[in-house]
């Protein structure tokens, strides 16, 4: 991609996700919402393959569903309440509706088939982009929203997600599947919280993003798409994979990594609010999520240990990626959860 068409994409996301943060009236956020999704279709298209194609058309196909009934949920709510303003969703049907559509395109179980299938078709940074920054406008709208959204419809988007995304990555070998059931769990621990204390549903949003963000561009780095190459990792580079099995872990909600952190608070929110049943039912969910991480690791390190024989090693080539952003997206990433006191006092 030409580095003026690669400027204009981004400057186009830019532009569809400060659209729909900084709107009040939805028809400029539902145009932000569609000037996003037509700006990422030339990187999931890119570089020309007939896998991308199908991938960026699921996309396309799948959003424009969504935004279909974003846009009738939207004038349903403004023909029966005469109210366009993004917290004046007062009447039930539209804000189900509106619910639904944004559980679309955040990729929420039922809806969640579509995300694998995309994610595992585009390249790695094409990947990195459709999980972390394309989720921030919906949950946006969630957020605004809040007060008029059901709570039964959000416990049940929540733990089908939680369950279905651990549940889906137990059986994959390939990485960037894996990273998109991670991601349909982690939307799911963004829902469960957004009526009773939407502050922890953008920490989890931004320690999600961030970890993610990390985690794929190591991979891009080393280049990696599928569990086996990482057993070769071990000769090339042992503190790399290290991070990357640290990173995985945090993503996973091991204590004491910074992938912890939301999940406690959300737990502990749950149970203070009597959602006792629903707090057991996330956290037993979480472990799922945390096996197929864990699972990774045993059979990188301890299925194939590491020795001399020469035809594990692989040839090195000049490394012309960047890295300056990564050790501080590692430590932010692994090694915030020490701040967690401050996140309680500072909440409402």
């Amino acid at each position: 991609m030409s580095p003026h068409t690669l400027m204009i994409v981004m400057a186009s996301l830019l532009l569809g996700t400060s659209l729909t943060l900084f709107s009040n009236h939805w028809l400029l956020a539902w145009m932000g919402l569609e000037i996003n999704t037509l700006a990422i279709i030339p990187m999931l298209t890119y570089p020309k393959h007939s896998r991308a194609t199908e991938s960026a058309i699921k996309y396309f196909l799948t959003q424009a569903t969504a935004s279909m009934v974003v846009m009738f949920a939207i004038i349903l709510n403004a023909w029966m309440t005469n109210q366009w303003s993004l917290i004046q969703m007062f009447y039930q049907p539209a804000s189900i509706l509106m619910t639904l559509a944004l559980a679309i395109k955040l990729g929420l179980a039922p809806f969640h088939f579509w995300v694998p299938e995309v994610t595992q078709g585009i390249p790695l940074l094409s990947g990195m982009t459709l999980l972390t920054w394309q989720k921030i406008a919906p949950t946006s709208l969630l957020y605004q929203m809040s007060p008029t959204l059901d709570m039964k419809i959000l416990i049940t988007l929540a733990i089908l997600s939680t369950i279905l995304g651990g549940w889906g990555g137990l059986s994959q070998t390939q990485l960037r599947k894996i990273l998109a059931y991670s991601s349909i769990a982690h939307m799911g621990w963004s829902v469960i919280i957004i009526l009773i204390n939407p502050t922890f549903t953008l920490l989890n949003l931004l320690i999600y993003i961030l970890t993610t963000l990390t985690l794929f561009l190591l991979l891009n780095l080393t280049s990696m798409t599928k569990m086996k190459a990482i057993t070769n990792l071990w000769n090339k580079s042992t503190p790399l994979i290290i991070i990357i099995f640290l990173i995985l872990l945090s993503l996973g909600g091991l204590p004491p990594l910074t992938g912890f952190t939301p999940k406690w608070l959300i737990i502990q929110e749950l149970t203070s609010n009597n959602n006792i049943t629903t707090a057991i039912l996330m956290a037993l969910s979480a472990l799922l999520n945390l096996f197929f991480y864990m699972r990774i690791i045993y059979s990188s390190t301890l299925t194939i240990f590491p020795t001399s024989n020469n035809s594990k090693f692989h040839w090195f080539h000049p490394q012309s990626k960047t890295t300056n952003i990564i050790p501080f997206l590692t430590i932010i990433s692994s090694f915030l959860l020490p701040l967690s006191p401050m996140y309680i006092i500072l909440s409402p």
